[in-house]
């Protein structure tokens, strides 16, 4: 084999490791932004999910500390 046929087989495998490389690389990529975006959905539904328990723990603090409450909670004592 000639120096110029061994050159020419290296480059060649050099730029078809470097090809496969680079499409792992992009099928990672896709893979990942398709987590991500399913990662966004959850968070939005987390984040209303959120926001509706904390309104009800404010409701429920108020309740419970409403005078009205408490005058009922002492009758329900007696």
């Amino acid at each position: 084999m000639s120096g110029t046929t061994m050159v020419v087989v290296i480059v060649s495998v050099v730029f078809g490791v470097l090809y496969k490389m680079y499409n792992k690389h992009l099928e990672f990529k896709t893979k990942t932004i398709a987590h991500n975006h399913d990662v966004d959905g959850k968070n939005d539904e987390l984040s209303k999910e959120v926001l509706a328990l904390t309104e009800r723990v404010q409701i429920l603090e108020k309740i419970v500390t409403d005078e009205g409450y408490q005058v009922q909670k002492d009758i329900n004592k007696l």
